[in-house]
């Protein structure tokens, strides 16, 4: 006989789960109890929402579903930005909470929070659990449906007496989960592969476009294969930075607002765009409807509600990245655009990068394309959103690793726990996350998790004194008009990382950048690195 909590316990054994980050309190301690006798490592967190973010970086960087746990009331609502942060990027996930006790629900008891109601339009699906008997089907269909079809967060609510309920019956944990309904496609329609290929084949100037569903697909392989055999150039949406090494002759880089000039032009002068796991979202193409009206449109994506919804297709091919690109790769043949390749790489070759080493302060663009020369090659980066987000995936010369970021919702905060439940994923590679100040400081509490579990997580922080994004938008939209940007207050942050017992230092320009950057890499703890910027320094 095992009680509710002994089972949930056993679900998540039994799906192989090593790892679980959260934060107790009394409505899921009867879990907490059972997890003691468990062989699943907790990571104890600082604030529930970073054990969102973590719970998505261990599974962006593993490939399986991340699991957070909270308590009912404030711990389960403080997850919710991060349960958000992972559905708009596509990130399989568990969130665990418990719930006060059933005779309780609606009374508006001591933490008390109608948590599945809250979470409803950013979660895949979620169950308020009422009968300690249905937890084994409960966690084998949340494990399922997080990660098939398009991947995203599964919340499983709890209430205490349900955790403690005994089961009679004994634990048997489902071999399979059978949804009614719930069938995602995987293959792409055959008719349609052909006319895919078929339009390739006739095209003159077509571009292929990644989005983050080629990396959470584990489709590199296939995509570069794919892309040797058709000649076809290539760029990436935010999301799908990685999908091709930067030193690839085919890769023009990043599109959008903030993307290079060349990849923009590419996508601009195109007539056929072969766009994969991409949701056309604003900051990559803006106008999208302006494009389609030039290029044929060929769109594949494993959900069939993201083809279409932003931009006009001509083709729509629904199924997985992987699948598709290898049946559509036997079909396809050499597109003839070998004058068209060679212009856009004339574009890519005329471009000069900007930002120049300072001597005054940090240059963070160059800087971070030194930093990438120092890191090997199947390092992880996470960068929060603001500039940090736009100084990385522009100037990072990605290689074999992962770049990781909060795209969707731009969630501020999110490099640091992400980083860190990347490195507990994959303990053997460098992960370092690029922060600005701001952003530092809406998640720095976890330098106690990250000192607790001795992880050699490497931390950059670009100290610009300054919301650097906000303030350029207000120079932009608001004539310089300045209000609530200036980082007033900021502490002596390498004498506040040393507090928690950790390395930090100090750079003022890029030489000393540099030169503890290679100290911070060759650092067998964790390290944090402050960069003074100047608050002037633009995103791009």
């Amino acid at each position: 006989m095992k009680n509710g909590a002994e089972i949930m316990v056993g679900c998540l054994e039994a799906e192989g789960v090593e790892i679980v980050f959260g934060y107790p309190g009394a409505a899921i301690c009867p879990f907490y109890d059972a997890l003691y006798d468990s062989s699943i490592r907790h990571v104890l967190v600082r604030s529930e929402q970073n054990a969102a973010h973590m719970a998505s970086g261990y599974a962006r960087a593993s490939g399986r579903p991340g699991v957070c746990v909270a308590t009912s009331g404030p711990g389960a609502t403080n997850l919710i930005t991060g349960i958000a942060t992972a559905y708009m990027d596509s990130v399989p996930m568990i969130a665990v909470t418990g719930q006060v006790n059933l005779e309780q629900l609606g009374r508006d008891v001591f933490q008390e929070a109608d948590i599945t109601g809250a979470c409803e339009s950013f979660t895949k699906h979620s169950y308020l659990v009422k009968r300690a008997a249905d937890l084994p089907r409960v966690f084998r269909e949340a494990f399922h449906i997080a990660s098939t079809g398009r991947p995203g967060p599964v919340l499983i609510d709890v209430p205490q007496d349900v955790q403690e309920t005994v089961v009679r019956e004994g634990f048997h944990y489902p071999e399979r989960a059978e949804i009614e309904g719930y069938r995602p496609k995987t293959k792409g329609h055959p008719m349609q592969i052909r006319k895919a290929a078929q339009a390739i084949r006739e095209a003159k100037r077509p571009v292929i476009c990644c989005g983050g569903g080629v990396v959470l697909s584990n489709a590199r392989e296939e995509m570069a294969a794919f892309a040797r055999k058709s000649g076809m150039p290539i760029v990436s949406t935010m999301m799908g930075i990685g999908v091709m090494p930067m030193h690839d002759p085919l890769y023009l880089g990043m599109i959008g607002k903030f993307g290079r000039s060349y990849a923009n032009r590419a996508v601009g002068e195109a007539d056929l765009i072969l766009l994969c796991g991409a949701r056309v979202g604003d900051r990559a193409i803006a106008v999208p409807n302006q494009i389609a009206e030039q290029a044929k449109v060929i769109h594949i994506d494993i959900d069939p509600a993201e083809i279409g919804k932003n931009m006009r297709v001509d083709i729509p091919i629904v199924g997985d990245i992987k699948s598709v690109l290898s049946e559509l790769a036997e079909q396809a043949e050499p597109a003839d655009c070998r004058d068209w390749v060679d212009r856009v790489l004339r574009y890519k070759n005329e471009y000069e990068p900007r930002g120049e080493d300072r001597m005054d302060a940090v240059e963070p663009r160059s800087f971070i394309r030194a930093l990438s020369r120092l890191m090997d090659g199947d390092a992880i980066l996470a960068a929060d959103p603001g500039q940090s987000q736009i100084w990385a995936a522009i100037n990072f010369t990605q290689r074999e690793g992962r770049f990781l970021t909060s795209g969707g919702l731009g969630t501020m905060g999110y490099a640091l726990p992400a980083a860190l439940g990347a490195k507990l994923a994959k303990p053997r590679r460098q992960a370092v996350a690029v922060c600005g100040d701001g952003a530092f400081q809406m998640s720095l509490c976890e330098l106690a998790t990250v000192k607790a579990t001795n992880v050699p997580l490497k931390i950059v922080v670009m100290d610009n004194r300054r919301l650097g994004m906000v303030r350029e938008f207000q120079n932009q939209a608001y004539r310089g008009r300045h209000i609530a940007t200036h980082m007033e207050g900021n502490p002596d942050f390498v004498a506040l990382c040393r507090a928690y017992g950790i390395q930090a230092a100090l750079a003022e320009n890029n030489a000393q950048a540099e030169l503890l950057a290679g100290e911070m890499l060759a650092s067998p703890g964790p390290y944090v690195l402050v960069c003074r910027v100047d608050p002037e320094t633009p995103s791009v």
